[in-house]
């Protein structure tokens, strides 16, 4: 029988994740990255309390099940999530998504290192013109790099998806399944809107509050309805299926998505070069997971 749960869940995935970058985009216009972080993963924690409560699920899960928890919202959400949306108050969501989708990658080497993949030369390849991509990116804008605001925004990016990469290799490496994944997401968003609003709080230098405007505010509150609810919940759902690096497929998509969506709603430039990297990154990671019925349960 069709699991049509897990198809919405891959399909959710593919494609909510590729529309936050420019979510995240344009929270941060008006409203500090830490902050759009925080009260995004506040409102996401608030929400799922209120379904907890209504089918009558909401309960303490037990100080081991805590850690695991807050471990998974560190690297996923604190880390990943926080600093990506932090990396875009410097760079735009089109350069944030194909960065970001060398992810698989990352996580690649890592399953390697702990044992949980072979190397072979194929990945190798892949690996090669994955990064190749990255390097196109800046051989000819190099002096961007000397602008300090964008060079903090890469090094977030690039944080960002080492906290990704960590956090779905222990994943994988934990073998971690619980039935309640809308319990286990409370626990997490709750921590990461918390710890997040306090580094807001304690390094962002000027809050703006009376800044921040509408449009802004709209974009948040659809970051924690759609990316972090929905595509979180999916996410884990369609990990109970298939594995992380399986799913990394999904990243050609998200990809694709933010690209789109950046140019058609931001107007942001995409140029011949930009297009070149996109498919040497994508092909890349595209050559390194790629495995017959990849994304067959």
């Amino acid at each position: 029988m069709k699991d049509y749960l897990f198809v919405f869940s891959v399909l959710a995935v593919a494609i909510i994740w590729g529309t936050t970058f420019l979510g995240i985009r344009i929270s941060v216009e008006t409203i500090p990255g830490w902050f759009v972080a925080g009260i995004r993963q506040l409102i996401a924690a608030i929400i799922l309390l209120f379904v907890l409560i209504f089918k009558k699920e909401l309960k303490w899960i037990g100080w081991k099940n805590l850690k695991i928890q807050i471990i998974f919202s560190m690297l996923m959400l604190v880390i990943a999530n926080g600093m990506t949306t932090v990396a875009e108050e410097h760079i735009t969501s089109s350069l944030a998504s194909l960065i970001s989708a060398t992810s698989p990658i990352f996580v690649f080497l890592g399953s390697i290192i702990f044992g949980l993949q072979k190397f072979n030369y194929r990945s190798l390849i892949g690996i090669l013109l994955g990064f190749s991509g990255v390097v196109f990116i800046f051989w000819d804008g190099i002096n961007d790099l000397l602008n300090p605001d964008f060079r903090m925004g890469i090094l977030f990016i690039f944080i960002a998806i080492l906290g990704w990469a960590v956090g779905s290799v222990f994943t994988k490496k934990l073998n971690y399944k619980n039935e309640n994944i809308s319990l286990n997401l409370f626990y997490q968003f709750l921590f990461a809107g918390i710890f997040q609003l306090i580094i807001a709080f304690l390094f962002t230098k000027n809050f703006n509050f009376e800044n921040w405007n509408l449009r802004s505010s709209l974009a948040m509150v659809y970051l924690a309805i759609f990316g972090s609810v929905i595509a979180y919940f999916a996410f884990h759902y369609a990990l109970r299926k298939i594995s992380p690096t399986q799913i990394s497929i999904l990243s050609y998509i998200n990809t694709m998505i933010a690209i789109f969506l950046g140019w058609l709603v931001l107007d942001e430039e995409i140029s011949l070069k930009f297009i070149v990297a996109a498919i040497l990154i994508i092909t890349g990671v595209f050559i390194t997971n790629y495995k017959p019925k990849l994304l067959s349960k």
